[in-house]
């Protein structure tokens, strides 16, 4: 049994401490269960202890559950949200990898109670145009996306906001991030603890296959199964989900329901074992799996208690109340089967064929082995941060470079992809894709007319370069992106996508970004509600840079003054809330013109970050301001010319005086350095006093820039005695650069 429990991924010490809990030789589904619920994929052993330092409480009152958490918005309106990981799946097999990745999400949703009403996500792939791998990569983000699309269309829920990175470093292992955001009342939120002794434990939704068992747990050991020759790929069927989702919401409405879990990683066994735990050490459950529905009639016990099908629930139903429950899913013709009932005794056990097939302590099961793995700092680490910038020689035309960075894939128009989603459907979206930091959503919910900005985010060449660093920068810019549309920031979910965390200097690169995250979120108020980690992310030929995605939401406390980012009428001054530093380290100016990964991130003051925020929202709130833009990947020149992009309209600038050390400055920095806490305000010319006024009180540098009108974008240099004219472009040139290159990179 031990070789098979080494072929399931356990220690052998792990294997022993189980024999030694249960007092005898475990059986094959005894294994199997507790494989998967003491490995990453469920019990979080090697991740778990850093994860607590995550703060959960901030300036909205906060909620967390077993399957997603929330902030409450308003009294007794709560919005909840949460982003997972379907790395593997999506590498497998990229349009039901990323499809049965959505499906999951929105299941974390519902099974609280709320309605999902948006769609995130946040993907990383290989370089599409790298003469090896680039085919690669773009069979896996066009499957990624159409998988997307096809599941969240067909749910009825948009798809409003998300994020794409490009790097080598991902050629081996694509990230598919997939948020999910819905909306509940507070005496609406289920519960996942089993309770009352006697309850029928209810099965809802499709029949169990063998499809996913491999995706949960290094199950193809030719002694337990034939697993390697059966499909393992999980295959999703959004239109089962849309019943699914109407039925569970109908029958948790109905008060019948006790608990609910959506039926995700590791399958019956995680939906029995935590649901049993979470109500005590003495709730246990009695499963009969003869009673669970199946599409292959001959699967082991093991198999059913480990698949990962999709579009399945577990859920406690009061004794005496189950032809009620099974009539609401009836009429939305999904399965409501009892399978069990709820005991007293703290065990989980299962029968199939008459026979008791395992019988184990639900604590057991969730209490995983807790590891504190050594870190190491990376050898490369010193060698990048004390990288010399003289030896990047300026370039020859600015306005060269500029063209190069809004074509570049990491910062063009992400279009390609937002088009192929439904992001108006159910009419609550505000702000659309592309056309603000954020997307903004109207929360019909709401009493007081408040709105909600959500948005995805992480820069993962920055956390690569400095993970503390790094990840503070991607909490700080995703707020600064809700800042910018109106909105203040009340929540994170996170995503931890890092590689193997038994290697030292992996491990260092995940816990220096958990300490980063914590940092960050405690200075901001942001309570970490939710969210997944991704480990082992890494083959033999590339480890993706570490990536910790955020997902964040924030509250507009009126929707009716979301802001975009668009430049809107002659004559309104551009302004830059701010200062820029002398810096170009990890900058996607120094990928894209010179191949190089190199130097320190941006530096990051989270008090000067934080009073840039207040004063940009400030000043949207009080409608000083007409358009908002936070300056990121491209530095100051990409920003300014995504403003006149998208509001067609142009812009005469002249580099400002509010520059720390600004004799010292490179120009290249200057006009495409990533320097943090900046934003691109337009404004009418009779509010510039006002706007002065306040960002003098607030201790923010506030720099005249330019003004808009015209058709063309003109970038001037007033910082010596003679002005210096350094590109000029038409509208026209710079639009087809930014929005055409991702559709023509994938020959479309």
């Amino acid at each position: 049994m031990l070789e098979k429990a080494l072929a399931l991924g356990m220690t052998e010490a792990e294997y022993n401490k189980f024999v030694e809990i249960l007092g005898r030789t475990p059986s094959p589904t005894e294994l199997a269960m507790v494989s998967v619920e003491w490995s990453e994929h469920c019990g979080y052993p090697r991740s778990r202890a850093l994860l607590k330092m995550l703060p959960r409480d901030g300036h909205y009152a906060s909620v967390a559950g077993a399957d997603t958490g929330g902030i409450e918005v308003e009294p007794g309106l709560f919005v909840v949200f949460k982003m997972e990981s379907h790395n593997h799946p999506s590498q497998v097999e990229p349009r039901q990898g990323a499809a049965t990745g959505i499906g999951g999400i929105i299941r974390d949703i519902f099974t609280v109670g709320a309605r999902p009403i948006a769609n995130l996500n946040s993907l990383r792939f290989g370089m599409l145009d790298d003469p090896q791998h680039g085919a690669k990569a773009r069979y896996l983000f066009q499957g990624v996306v159409d998988g997307i699309s096809f599941y969240g269309n067909a749910m009825g829920i948009p798809t409003v906001a998300g994020e794409v990175g490009f790097n080598p470093s991902d050629r081996g292992n694509c990230l598919v991030g997939a948020m999910s955001v819905g909306v509940v009342r507070a005496d609406a939120i289920a519960s996942s603890a089993a309770a009352g002794v006697g309850n029928t434990v209810m099965y809802f939704g499709n029949a169990t296959g063998r499809d996913g068992i491999g995706g949960c747990s290094v199950l193809a050991s030719h002694e337990m199964s034939d697993l390697a020759q059966r499909p393992t790929v999980q295959v999703g069927d959004p239109f089962a989900e849309k019943c699914l989702l109407e039925a569970t919401l109908e029958a948790l409405r109905s008060g019948a329901i006790v608990s609910m879990k959506d039926m995700g990683a590791a399958g019956l066994t995680c939906t029995t074992c935590e649901q049993a735990a979470s109500g005590g050490e003495s709730i246990g459950m009695d499963i009969n799996l003869d009673k669970v529905p199946l599409r292959e009639a001959d699967m082991e016990a093991f198999e059913i208690m480990m698949s990962e099908s999709q579009e399945r629930m577990l859920g406690v139903v009061a004794q005496g109340r189950e032809a009620e429950i099974m009539a609401i899913f009836g009429k939305w013709n999904t399965h409501a089967v009892p399978i069990g009932v709820v005991t007293d005794d703290g065990m989980i056990t299962v029968r199939r064929l008459g026979e008791v097939v395992a019988q184990i302590s639900a604590q057991t099961l969730v209490e995983s082995p807790l590891y504190h793995l050594p870190s190491q700092e990376p050898a490369y680490f010193a060698q990048k941060q004390g990288f010399d910038f003289n030896r990047i020689p300026q370039p020859q035309s600015y306005g060269e470079v500029l063209l190069r960075l809004l074509q570049a894939p990491n910062i063009a128009s992400k279009e390609w992809v937002y088009e192929q989603y439904d992001h108006l459907v159910q009419i609550n979206t505000v702000v659309r894709p592309g056309a603000g930091d954020a997307a903004v959503l109207r929360l019909r919910d709401s009493q007081s007319g408040k709105g909600l900005a959500v948005k995805a985010d992480c820069n993962s060449r920055y956390v690569y370069l400095d993970p503390f660093m790094g990840a503070q920068i991607a909490i700080a810019e995703c707020a600064r992106n809700l800042i910018c549309v109106g909105a203040e920031p009340a929540g994170v979910t996170d995503c931890l996508c890092f590689g193997n965390p038994e290697k030292p200097d992996r491990f260092w690169q995940f816990q220096r970004a958990i300490e980063g995250i914590t940092q960050a979120c405690t200075h901001f108020r942001l309570p970490v509600v939710s969210g997944n980690v991704s480990l082992y992310n890494e083959t033999p030929e590339s480890v993706i840079h570490p990536s910790p995605l955020i997902g964040m939401v924030g509250v507009l406390q009126n929707v009716e003054q979301a802001m975009e980012m668009r430049f809107r009428d002659a004559g309104d001054l551009i302004l830059l809330a701010g200062s820029t530093l002398d810096e170009l380290g990890g900058s996607e100016y120094l990928w894209t013109m010179h191949g190089l990964e190199e130097g320190k991130p941006p530096h990051l003051d989270l008090g000067k970050e934080l009073n840039v925020q207040r004063l940009t929202l400030a000043a949207i709130r009080r409608g000083l301001v007409k358009s908002a833009h936070d300056v990121s990947d491209g530095g100051l020149a990409v920003a300014v010319a995504e403003c006149c992009i998208a509001g067609g309209i142009g812009a005469s600038i002249e580099l400002p005086d509010g520059v720390e050390e600004a004799s010292n400055t490179r120009l290249d920095a200057l006009l495409f350095g990533e320097t943090q806490s900046r934003v691109i305000l337009s404004c009418p010319r009779e509010n510039l006093t006002k706007l002065q006024e306040m960002a003098h009180v607030a201790g923010v540098p506030l720099s005249f820039l330019g003004t808009v009108g015209g058709a063309r974008l003109n970038f001037a240099d007033n910082r010596i005695e003679a002005l210096t004219h350094l590109f000029d472009f038409d509208l026209e040139t710079l639009s087809d650069a930014y929005r055409g290159t991702i559709g023509r990179l994938m020959g479309q």
